[in-house]
C-alpha cells in the first residue's frame, strides 16, 4: 500500500498541465498553484495534452503568441528554485532581447563569474524560452551548448528558436 501511495506521490510530481506541440519540439508545462514551474522540451510526436487549468492554459497562449510574434514579452509568474548565482544569471538572461544574443563570457563577466559556471546555471534552467537561455551563445559567435548538450537535438532547438527571433 506505502508503493502506490509513493507512485501516485512521484505521478503527481511528474504531471504536466499541459503538452504543446510547436514546430521544434512538445513544449511539457507543469505549473503548482499560480507559478509556472517547468518547461521541458518532449521529443516529436509525443501526444498532446488540452491545459488541465487555468494558468496552464495561459502559459499554453503565451508560448503561441511568442511562436507567432517573437518579440513577444511573457507576462508569467515564474517559480524557479536555484543558487544565487543561478538567479543572478536567469536575471541577466532575461534581459536579453529578442532577436539578440549575449555570451556566456560577457554575462560571466558582468556578474563577476566564470562562462562555464554561466553555462551550467543555463543548463539548470527549468523553465526554457521563458528564461531564455537559448539567447547566450559562445564568445566566438558558435552556438555554444543548449540543455547541458554540445550537439544533436538541442542545439537544434536552439538554432530554430534563434532564427525564429532573428525574423
Amino acid at each position: 500500500m506505502g508503493k502506490s501511495t509513493n507512485n501516485q506521490a512521484v505521478d503527481s510530481i511528474k504531471a504536466y498541465q499541459a503538452k504543446l506541440v510547436t514546430p521544434f519540439s512538445v513544449l511539457g508545462i507543469r505549473t503548482e498553484e499560480d507559478w509556472l514551474t517547468d518547461i521541458e522540451y518532449l521529443p516529436i510526436g509525443t501526444k498532446p495534452l488540452a491545459p488541465k487549468t487555468l494558468l496552464a492554459k495561459e502559459v499554453c497562449r503565451q508560448l503561441q503568441a511568442y511562436l507567432i510574434e517573437p518579440h513577444f514579452i511573457f507576462d508569467l509568474c515564474l517559480h524557479i528554485s536555484g543558487t544565487t548565482h543561478q538567479q543572478r544569471v536567469w536575471q541577466a538572461i532575461q534581459a536579453i532581447p529578442s532577436g539578440e544574443t549575449s555570451s556566456y563570457a560577457e554575462i560571466a563577466t558582468q556578474l563577476h563569474s566564470a562562462p562555464r559556471a554561466v553555462g551550467r546555471a543555463c543548463g539548470a534552467n527549468r523553465i526554457p524560452i521563458v528564461i531564455p537561455c537559448h539567447r547566450v551563445i559562445s564568445k566566438n559567435g558558435g552556438l555554444g551548448g543548449f540543455m547541458n548538450a554540445s550537439d544533436g537535438n538541442p542545439l537544434v532547438i536552439k538554432r530554430w528558436l534563434l532564427g525564429h527571433e532573428s525574423t
